[in-house]
């Protein structure tokens, strides 16, 4: 599935649950974004996010959907507007994700883009699906943890939850024991790269990451 081609909200789904991870570039260089989003393509991450707060995103975005292979999709992350939403279509983002409710939401539906929106307490991730969210970006969710992410399974089985903020490779293997259907992950696993640094120490996080993921399976699965 080429990034210039939009997932369709199954095939979102599936990526998320077979891969089980979502990696998240953001970094003041956009050459090094670009060589850091290739590297992670190459190792085998299926997902890749590219913050809005990375200097000049969309063009990073624009280039890396034109080069990555087929197993790599690029989404945009930081979307909060309609038109952030449209400026990212655009580049060939092929999903989105929110750092919250906003109005970016609904527009990445009506956009017919996959959308990762970002929630945190029960109200928010139960309005994020009423509103279309094929996934909740459980965020911050180094505020709760593991143990705040099993809570919230409680009274939603079968809510799909991604934690974000702070998960490193042990909190990954503990999200996603506890009915995770998938992690993001940006300086655990990028680090320096997005700034220009060790592009062999990013291949060996990530290796570390993918193995990990793919240990994990869902029995709903």
């Amino acid at each position: 599935m080429h990034s210039l081609t939009p997932l369709h909200s199954a095939t979102f789904a599936a990526v998320l649950r077979r891969t089980r991870l979502a990696a998240i570039v953001r970094g003041p260089d956009p050459d090094a974004a670009l060589r850091t989003v290739l590297t992670l393509a190459e190792e085998g991450v299926a997902l890749v996010e590219v913050s809005l707060n990375t200097t000049d995103a969309l063009g990073v975005v624009r280039r890396a959907a034109a080069e990555v292979g087929p197993g790599t999709v690029v989404g945009v992350g930081t979307v909060l507007t309609e038109d952030d939403v449209a400026r990212a279509q655009e580049a060939g983002a092929g999903w989105i994700v929110t750092p919250a409710l906003t109005e970016a939401v609904a527009a990445s539906v009506r956009a017919g883009l996959p959308v990762l929106a970002g929630a945190l307490t029960p109200t928010e991730a139960v309005a994020a699906r009423n509103a279309g969210a094929d996934a909740v970006k459980l965020f911050p969710a180094s505020l709760g943890g593991p143990a705040y992410l099993k809570a919230l399974r409680d009274p939603f089985p079968d809510m799909p939850f991604v934690p974000v903020g702070g998960v490193d490779l042990a909190g990954a293997e503990q999200y996603l024991a506890h009915g995770a259907v998938a992690v993001g992950v940006g300086s655990p696993l990028v680090g320096d790269a997005a700034r220009g640094g060790d592009l062999a120490a990013l291949r060996a996080r990530a290796r570390r990451f993918v193995a990990l993921c793919a240990g994990h399976t869902r029995e709903e699965a």
